[in-house]
């Protein structure tokens, strides 16, 4: 980043500049903390009137000093001194809300300062927020400064897994059949989403060990019903005769292998398949992202072909709806944002868009090829022309492979400090999928996300 002033002498009135910032929900939590203003209708996580929509605003002096950001770095630039600022507030701005601020030299003095106009309004409707004057003492020489760079601030909150919880709570507990939780990690995931009445779990596998896990937490698996399974394949087995006979409504993984746990569920005669292929979706709590991220299919399908990913793709539409997005924005990513005949998943990508168009995916918006660069940030976006529902605002990210979904899913847990919970679609009820090295959030994330979109699919409601 570079930054140069403009000095007194260079000034003229009617010269303007401006900046233009999204303001996120951890900004607000940012500015509470650096101001101490604590006040609750500014934190992102208050429901004032009870409706479920957030009803923070954005605190008048955090919109405000988006005046003092302009006349820093552009006009007049480094060396400017405040010595007064008027403000009047027209209306507030919410987190969400992108905000164009602008500075207009209106009159030099023979003290060296200037007067300039101020406003901030909101982008799209140019609604106005803040108006009013400022004088500066303009710097006198010139300056210039290279390579700026601020270090990034992370809120390590996972705000998006807190606000399923809440929602999943009230809700009947899932029936949900736990295979082989024959450890602690394992057990102790269904028993916090017990804890939490996110599950009423029914343990299979091995009694014994089962019970020494339970041993091993300090917990009592008294009222909880243990089956016995002799090997890892009967209880997988048995969980999904469980399905069949009505007696569960979800199955959760234990101490298991993934395969040895989904082998029964895909046999063609007596599994549960429902039409659709079975696809896994991580919901990802990410730091600084003001919505759950979907990433899809990073588990299950390997390369998958052009029909899967139409699955892939309606399965994640249905999850973040049930999620609480009403017309989720699904980006098909790919390497590059343009349609090149050498990389086969930019033309899958064209495909699905143009599928979603004609309704042969239905629910939410689809484009690509978007690269993860415009998918995610509207400034890329911006930069590269490409406009949409979707670019810079993806909810759903559809990976090319597994192994592009199972890095991008691991960069975001390990170098984004992500939560990342894990569910399988397609199949008659829904599939907890957990890794032995998720954390007790993600873990009961899991649950809470498979009991909502039960709910849901049941015609329970949103």
């Amino acid at each position: 980043m570079i930054i140069e002033n403009r000095p007194f002498d260079e000034l003229a009135p009617g010269d303007t500049a401006a900046l233009t910032r999204l303001c996120t929900p951890d900004d607000l939590v940012i500015f509470a903390v650096a101001s101490g203003n604590y006040n609750p209708l500014h934190n992102p996580e208050t429901d004032a009137d009870g409706d479920g929509v957030s009803d923070a605003t954005v605190p008048g002096m955090f919109v405000a000093a988006l005046l003092s950001a302009v006349l820093g770095n552009l006009l007049p630039g480094p060396g400017t001194i405040y010595r007064r600022q008027s403000l009047t507030f027209h209306a507030q701005a919410r987190a969400g809300d992108e905000l164009r601020t602008r500075v207009t030299v209106t009159a030099k003095h023979p003290d060296g300062s200037v007067t300039l106009d101020t406003d901030v309004r909101r982008v799209g409707d140019d609604r106005v927020i803040l108006t009013g004057e400022a004088v500066v003492q303009a710097p006198t020489a010139k300056l210039r400064f290279d390579d700026i760079e601020v270090p990034g601030l992370l809120v390590q909150r996972h705000r998006h897994f807190e606000a399923i919880l809440r929602r999943a709570e009230p809700l009947p507990a899932l029936i949900t059949a736990v295979v082989c939780p024959d450890e602690a990690n394992s057990l102790g995931g269904a028993l916090l989403a017990r804890d939490h009445s996110i599950l009423t779990p029914v343990l299979i596998g091995r009694v014994a060990a089962i019970h020494d896990a339970a041993a091993a937490l300090g917990a009592s698996l008294d009222g909880i019903e243990v089956l016995d399974a002799a090997t890892d394949a009967a209880a997988a087995q048995m969980a999904v005769d469980l399905v069949h006979q009505g007696r569960v409504q979800a199955i959760m993984k234990g101490h298991l292998h993934t395969d040895d746990l989904l082998r029964p569920m895909l046999d063609k005669t007596g599994g549960l398949r429902i039409g659709r292929r079975f696809t896994h979706v991580f919901v990802m709590d990410v730091p600084g992202v003001p919505h759950p991220l979907l990433v899809t299919d990073a588990a299950i399908n390997i390369a998958p072909d052009l029909a899967t990913k139409v699955d892939i793709v309606q399965n994640a539409i249905d999850l973040a709806i049930s999620l609480g997005i009403a017309k989720p924005r699904v980006g098909v990513l790919s390497a590059v944002e343009t349609v090149n005949p050498a990389i086969p998943s930019s033309i899958d990508a064209a495909l699905l868009s143009k599928m979603a168009e004609r309704g042969q995916i239905t629910g939410g918006y689809v484009d690509g090829p978007l690269a993860m660069d415009n998918a995610v940030s509207l400034a890329a976006a911006r930069t590269k022309g490409i406009t949409g529902e979707v670019a810079g605002r993806a909810e759903v990210l559809v990976v090319p492979g597994i192994d592009a979904g199972n890095m991008l899913a691991k960069q975001l847990a390990y170098l984004s400090h992500a939560e990342a919970a894990g569910l399988v679609l397609g199949a008659k009820v829904p599939v907890i999928l957990n890794s032995r090295s998720d954390s007790q959030m993600a873990r009961l994330a899991s649950a809470a996300i498979a009991a909502i979109h039960h709910h849901r699919m049941a015609g329970g409601g949103p």
